[in-house]
């Protein structure tokens, strides 16, 4: 999918669309679907995805997705029973066991209802779903000679069932630690690599698989050829899903929450806060007002654009000038994690004394998946990182309920929703900018000679790869300013400045992604404005690390 957008695009363009409020409040979900969910068929065709606390769980059910088929993450202990009450709603007709951080030898490792492997849906365990079913079966699950993260490659011993079309040497992403060593005899192998004997099986028996590698991650090279054989060839579904399906699911879950009372929703322009204003405006109408809060942490030019798109839906939008307060809280903190804390808490009391001004009992986000995964924020999931709407919120909230719409959607969906429900271009090819700002992109303390430096720098990035005309390949890209400082030569002169760190990356879904390879004749026209138009930067460097093993942002 190709991403277009940013902070000058949507200058440009943002007075284009003044029809679109009257669109989005006369029209009904207008599109390319062939009617509702309903017209298509009452209980579509459903994978269920068992979490056992993988970074990538959501990714399983959002690659399912794709394929036009509904999933839905349900917990690692969801009982056989549980399973067959989802009947009424859907047709489920498969299981995936996801990956995950423990060790299925651990005291404290999750598990799940083994009478589900007796039941007559097939199941796909992938990592240590893989793990758990071996060893479910009494076969032997032992540490690997060496942790595998990263590319590996198998080779596949029989291209059968899930492994239907592969080459006989495949290239697949690996994240694990420890391997199935032995199988039961009605369990055969289908793949192996160098250090895991057992990297893909199946069973005689019954259609239950297993798979250590990652097929979710887009840089297994066959992954979505895997999942469409485990879906099709081996489920049975048809494909009578939508993501566009989620719209009237979420209006409604908006409506019936709020009901008549006032909500207020958090904005920042972007297509996640977007979406989420669009759908609570279409569910309650003039009860919902916008905040948006600038803490100084946001681009140049930023408020007054937001401001000028989101002034016109049906709705009261406020502005809050926060900007001496932020930066006070974070006057001296040099912690990433505590950063995030303090801005969520920050966030969360400015929507507090307005939701106390408008007389407003409940708060909307556009929270998405990939929020409340990095913040670890189930049982058996670690914490990548502290997101200001997940876990950076403060314990003790003055609202009914925080109400979270998009919550299990990723980036992309989210952005054919905004399509659908009639925002601009300017919101929905929009390259995602962090809810902390630029307070994420510092290195360090944060500082108003650092925000004056970074934005001058954000500023010379965005031109150059519009220029370039890159920017439409792009997922994200922006400068870093970090807290090292070096040494160099201005007009003869010693210079020691601080050196920034240029990060451009290209992924469908935020969840993975890999560095772009930036022509060098950009990357040095940027470095060249840069160390020239700021004086405070004496060195440029270029992040050539993919998502995983680090995140999009630095901080």
């Amino acid at each position: 999918m190709v991403h277009r957008g940013g902070r000058h695009a949507i200058t440009d363009r943002s007075r284009r669309d003044g029809a679109f409020a009257s669109s989005l409040r006369n029209s009904k979900v207008a599109t390319r679907r062939v009617g509702s969910m309903s017209d298509r068929t009452q209980r579509p065709d459903t994978i269920l995805v068992l979490d056992f606390g993988s970074q990538y769980t959501h990714l399983i059910a959002r690659r399912v997705r794709e394929q036009k088929v509904y999933s839905e993450v349900v917990a690692h202990d969801t009982t056989v029973e549980e399973i067959k009450s989802k009947a009424t709603d859907m047709n489920v007709k498969g299981l995936v066991f996801s990956g995950g951080p423990s060790s299925v030898y651990s005291p404290d490792a999750p598990s799940c209802d083994m009478r589900i492997l007796e039941m007559a849906l097939p199941i796909l365990g992938i990592c240590y779903g893989h793990q758990l079913i071996a060893k479910r079966a009494l076969g032997k699950v032992r540490p690997g000679k060496k942790n595998e993260y990263g590319i590996t490659y198998v080779s596949v011993d029989r291209p059968v069932g899930i492994l239907k079309g592969m080459s006989k040497t495949e290239r697949v992403w690996m994240s694990h630690r420890d391997i199935v060593t032995e199988l039961p005899e009605e369990y055969e192998t289908l793949a192996h690599s160098d250090n895991c004997p057992v990297a893909a099986f199946q069973c005689k028996l019954r259609p239950i698989y297993g798979i250590q590698w990652h097929p979710e991650v887009a840089h297994t090279e066959k992954g979505t050829l895997t999942l469409r054989n485990f879906i099709f060839e081996v489920c049975k579904c048809t494909p009578n899903w939508m993501v566009e399906d989620c719209i009237e699911k979420a209006i409604r879950e908006v409506k019936n929450t709020v009901g008549q009372a006032r909500a207020i929703v958090a904005l920042s322009g972007g297509v996640d806060s977007g979406v989420a204003a669009a759908i609570a405006s279409k569910a309650i109408g003039r009860n919902l007002s916008a905040v948006l809060v600038d803490h100084g942490l946001m681009r140049d030019g930023e408020p007054e654009v937001v401001k000028s798109i989101f002034s016109k839906l049906e709705m009261n939008l406020i502005v809050l000038n926060e900007k001496e307060r932020f930066l006070k809280k974070l006057r001296k903190i040099k912690d990433p994690e505590e950063k995030r804390r303090i801005i969520g808490r920050e966030f969360m009391r400015s929507f507090e004394r307005a939701s106390k001004a408008l007389k407003a009992d409940y708060l909307i986000q556009g929270t998405i998946y990939p929020d409340r995964i990095e913040s670890g924020f189930r049982k058996h999931s670690d914490k990548i990182k502290t997101h200001h709407n997940v876990g950076g919120l403060p314990h003790t909230l003055k609202f009914k309920t925080i109400v979270e719409p998009i919550r299990d959607l990723y980036k992309d969906e989210v952005r054919l929703i905004a399509q659908q429900i009639g925002l601009p271009k300017e919101v929905w090819l929009r390259q995602p900018f962090p809810g902390p700002g630029l307070a994420v992109r510092i290195a360090g303390e944060v500082t108003p000679e650092k925000l004056e430096i970074l934005k001058r720098a954000d500023r010379i990035v965005d031109e150059e790869v519009r220029k370039s005309g890159l920017s439409g390949k792009l997922w994200q890209y922006f400068p870093v300013l970090t807290d090292t400082r070096s040494t160099g030569v201005k007009g003869d002169a010693r210079a020691y400045g601080y050196v920034a760190a240029i990060r451009a990356v290209e992924s469908l879904d935020g969840m993975t992604a890999s560095f772009a390879r930036l022509p060098y004749e950009l990357l040095e026209t940027i470095s060249s404005r840069m160390t020239n138009e700021i004086p405070e930067i004496a060195r440029v460097v270029y992040d050539v690390t993919h998502k995983p093993p680090a995140t999009i942002e630095w901080e």
